[in-house]
């Protein structure tokens, strides 16, 4: 009973609840950090919480940074 609990607290059901049967870290375990958490907060948006709007907020803000990264190591902005 225990062990359920653990793997529950762990893997909860908002990561693996996708129609297609995908688990959310079997994609983003392929990506670097920041765009992880990105699609990490576009795949529970509203499964979570009530509020889908705070997911991908926090979605935004990721991708934003990675952005910001990608402009300051190539000398880019725009």
């Amino acid at each position: 009973m225990a062990n359920d609990v653990a793997v529950d607290a762990i893997n909860p059901s908002h990561y693996r609840s996708h129609p297609s049967g995908i688990e959310c870290i079997q994609v983003t375990e392929h990506m670097d950090f920041t765009l992880g958490n990105a699609v990490k907060y576009i795949w529970r948006a509203g499964l979570k919480s009530d509020s889908a709007i705070q997911d991908l907020r926090k979605a935004i803000w990721y991708v934003e940074r990675k952005i910001a990264n990608l402009e300051k190591s190539s000398g880019a902005a725009d």
